[in-house]
């Protein structure tokens, strides 16, 4: 019988029918189109560049990535099996395991990983220029972000769904594995602290914002009862109910921010906070499929639909990217946004939407309790952070397309741009760019703001891009304040969504953790366990979120630049096990699939933290800024972002944690990367492959109409 593979229907297919003609002639017609709008980013200079260009290019190298890359490290690599019960199946208990279908969790898993990262942090790389930001995202998801994924998926889903951390302990050996516990729990309290005080941010204050917000939760409810109650399995008409009543809260926001109701839902930050943890903790502990789950699948319609009218926009729009292609700051380290060169402050920048440590948390936390097979990781992993990484695409193209003069107006720091429109105006000239004061206050006027004058951390300057593009195609100038306000509720709404899946996942580590220690609380249908960790993991990151919203020098803002590198670290421990277990197992012609990228993440993050550590920058390094602050200090001196001395001594408390914090978290990733290295070694001069965590096999009992129960991946022979 001649090779042949297994189609999507589960029959034989002969190899010489798997590429068509019409095949070839689509995709190379997709690489030509790519290779184009590559071509023209790169070498056009001294032009007007339309974004539409960055879309294409972005799009055709996306859909190549899948197409080829994708599938190539699932037929080679993972060799996912369809006849193989997932934990979904095999643990079903209605809380947290639960086989879901694969468009909800797709949608799940995009909400869960696509948080602050992919808007904030291309806004603020844009100061080194469109090309460089660009190449990363697109190439850092293609061979790096997207890959962690999929592969951190299928490794967690074919150990019950377990944790990064407690993967760590059970492949690479107790000292590795307890370093990696400790760092992936702090890190995780500080992500979610910071994600948690960007939502506060955004919502405090905004009536439309926190109305639209607040109804998905009951809209989550009714659909998570409709769909697994009322109506099972009927994706499609819950998806349609769920959007319209989404559709109907958002216009519902912008009533209720012009009518009496307004002041019940304009809340104070401390509000907000308090409000968080209520809603951190129950959506932690409530069964997957009544909230988490479809909150998220809803959400994403809300996040895909934006974007995709934001792309729809630029396209018909055309606007021009204002943006120099690679500025004067990318090599002088000195930019007004973020100190520091291209290499290695671009690629701590932007984490998500190219490589994020946090999605690896998601990929072994929510995400593989619920996936029905084992083919759909592709779909789910790598195609989801496809997803993202558009999302970061569009965030720059909104910022790059602004006037840069705008846009330093904006983002540079208070202490440089002073607090008027002159002052401003003179400090943007000393940069090399030109706004007037005329038109800075205009631009605040546009958009119903009293000034946008240090409205840094991306966010604002991401709505204001995206009022630009919305407003020159759907309503032109009178529009752009409504869509500001939309544009600042959507960034709401696409960060909460990572504070409730991070919560659960949280909850899920410190079990792992505790269970080392005390097996019942290690046991995810144990509900003390369950409860006693979810209120330990919403009470640390909480705490820290209380005191930075009472005081703008404490609590998360304090581990704030931290953010960064410490997402990044979390990536290194996570392709460091991906690599060891691919090694582990007998695969390691392959450990190149992660352990190039793992590399790279490693060079990345270790000469960040060391310029951070050891920098007599006091814009860099830590300890720089904190001998500058302290001698200001015995000079009597109160330098910006301190009001008075009492604030001096608080950064200069800052500026330690965060050198011995992050000095801490590079020790603790070294001991994993040793242990780590140590085991691959001895992995490759056994005689036979060592032994894994995997769980044994079980025979699948679930037939689902795309995919049976009986077939193994398409593309692996027969």
């Amino acid at each position: 019988m001649p090779a042949s593979t297994l189609s999507e229907n589960g029959r034989p297919v002969p190899e010489k029918s798997r590429i068509s003609l019409r095949s070839i002639l689509l995709w190379t017609a997709v690489a030509l189109l790519g290779a184009l709008a590559w071509g023209v980013l790169a070498l056009v200079r001294g032009e007007e560049v339309s974004a539409v260009w960055l879309v294409l290019a972005a799009l055709g190298s996306y859909a190549i990535a899948y197409r080829f890359y994708s599938r190539f490290i699932a037929r080679r690599v993972l060799k996912p099996d369809d006849r193989r019960a997932t934990p979904a199946e095999r643990l079903e208990d209605g809380v947290d395991f639960q086989p879901t279908d694969r468009r909800v969790l797709l949608g799940h898993h995009f909400a869960a990983i696509a948080g602050a990262g992919p808007l904030v942090g291309p806004v603020l790389a844009a100061q080194m220029g469109y090309l460089p930001s660009t190449l990363w995202i697109v190439a850092g998801v293609i061979f790096a972000g997207a890959v962690q994924d999929m592969v951190v998926l299928f490794l967690s889903m074919r150990r019950d769904g377990t944790s990064l951390g407690q993967m760590a302990r059970d492949e690479i050996g107790r000292a590795g594995g307890a370093a990696a516990l400790i760092a992936v729990f702090a890190i995780m309290i500080i992500l979610l602290g910071v994600l948690a005080l960007v939502v506060v941010n955004a919502l405090a204050h905004s009536p439309w914002g926190t109305f639209s917000v607040a109804m998905t939760i009951p809209i989550a409810l009714f659909m998570g009862f409709w769909l697994h109650r009322i109506r099972p399995g009927r994706v499609v008409e819950t998806s349609l109910i769920g959007v319209a009543l989404l559709l109907l809260a958002i216009i519902g926001g912008s009533w209720v921010q012009n009518s009496s109701w307004a002041d019940t839902f304009t809340l104070s930050p401390t509000t907000l906070v308090f409000c968080l943890i209520g809603y951190g903790f129950v959506a932690s502990v409530l069964p997957v499929w009544m909230l988490l789950a479809p909150r998220d699948y809803l959400s994403t319609f809300m996040k895909i639909g934006t974007i995709a009218l934001l792309a729809v926009g630029v396209v018909v729009a055309a606007p021009v990217l204002r943006a120099d292609a690679v500025s004067d700051f990318a090599t002088s380290g000195a930019g007004p946004v973020f100190a520091g060169a291209l290499f290695p402050f671009l690629f701590i920048t932007i984490a998500c939407g190219a490589l994020s440590g946090f999605h690896a948390l998601v990929s072994s936390g929510t995400t593989p309790k619920l996936i029905q097979k084992e083919s759909q990781v592709r779909m789910i992993g790598y195609g989801a952070m496809l997803m993202e990484s558009f999302v970061a695409i569009m965030a720059l193209i909104a910022a790059a397309t602004l006037e840069p003069g705008l846009y330093y107006a904006m983002n540079a720091p208070a202490g440089l741009l002073g607090t008027t429109a002159e002052s401003a105006s003179q400090a943007v000239a000393g940069l090399g760019f030109t706004i007037s004061p005329d038109q800075l206050t205009q631009a605040a006027k546009a958009v119903e703001e009293q000034t946008l004058i240090a409205r840094s951390g991306g966010a604002p300057t991401l709505a204001v891009g995206m009022s630009e593009i919305f407003s020159g195609v759907f309503g032109g100038t009178a529009m752009k304040a409504f869509w500001y306000h939309f544009a600042i509720m959507f960034e709401a709404l696409f960060i909460l969504t990572t504070v409730d899946a991070g919560t659960r996942v949280g909850r899920f580590m410190l079990q792992d953790m505790l269970g080392n220690v005390w097996k019942p609380v290690g046991r995810v249908n144990w509900k003390p366990g369950i409860w006693l960790c979810s209120a330990l993991v919403v009470a640390a990151w909480g705490y820290f979120l209380y005191i930075g919203a009472t005081d703008p020098l404490g609590g998360i803002n304090q581990l704030f630049p931290l953010f960064g590198i410490a997402n990044q670290l979390l990536a290194a421990i996570a392709l460091a096990v991906c690599t060891t277990v691919l090694i582990k197992s007998g695969r390691l012609r392959w450990a190149w699939v992660t352990g190039v990228p793992l590399a790279w993440v490693v060079a990345v993050t270790f000469t960040a933290g060391w310029q951070k550590i050891f920098s007599d920058n006091p814009k860099i390094g830590f300890f720089a800024q904190r001998a500058r602050y302290a001698d200001a200090i015995d000079a009597g001196q109160v330098l910006p972002p301190a009001k008075s001395l009492d604030d001096m001594h608080t950064v200069v408390t800052n500026s330690t944690v965060d050198g011995v914090l992050i000095a801490l978290f590079l020790l603790l990733v070294a001991v994993v990367l040793v242990n780590a290295a140590v085991v691959c070694v001895r992995a490759v001069r056994a005689p036979g492959t060592l032994p894994t965590s995997e769980a044994p096999y079980v025979e699948s009992r679930i037939d689902t109409p795309s995919q049976p129960a009986a077939e193994p991946l398409a593309g692996v022979q027969s």
